[in-house]
């Protein structure tokens, strides 16, 4: 029996579902975002206040699931899923169980050895709250161009 297939079988059940959801929702994403017109996209990742919930608000063992999830599907994937890809999935997975999250989009000059400008790096990264769901551990890095769910424009009093 192969070392996957051992640890495959030693996962909880509810374990082996978020793997599966994740694995099927990186499928999913990487259709969408290379098939898809952007605006369509935009719509598929949600419109609505975007404003981050309190972290006491966070239910942070979840959180943890679905980003293990997440990692943990895009490397046995057969293709090699970006963090665009594990973003959007990320994104929705929480969606799914109304943890209201942020998936960001950011740009960041790439540079030669010589320190010259050399072309553009694009990340995403989801946060929910205060926690860093995917790709937060280099952000900082990178300009925000976008972020979703867009926010609908407020009534007036």
């Amino acid at each position: 029996m192969t070392a996957a297939l051992r640890k495959w079988r030693r996962l909880a059940w509810p374990d082996r579902a978020l793997l599966c959801e994740a694995v099927l929702l990186l499928a999913i994403a990487r259709v969408a975002i290379a098939a898809l017109p952007f605006r369509w996209l935009v719509r598929l990742l949600g419109r609505g206040d975007s404003a981050a919930a309190p972290l006491a608000d966070m239910p942070e063992a979840l959180i943890t699931r679905v980003r293990w999830a997440v990692v943990a599907g895009a490397r046995r994937v057969p293709w090699r899923a970006v963090c665009f890809q594990q973003g959007v999935a990320a994104h929705w997975m929480l969606r799914r169980r109304g943890v209201p999250s942020v998936l960001y989009y950011g740009t960041a000059p790439t540079l030669t050895q010589a320190g010259a400008a050399k072309g553009l790096a694009a990340h995403v990264w989801v946060r929910a709250g205060a926690l860093d769901v995917i790709g937060g551990e280099v952000a900082g890095r990178f300009a925000v161009l976008a972020r979703f769910p867009l926010s609908r424009p407020r009534a007036a009093p």
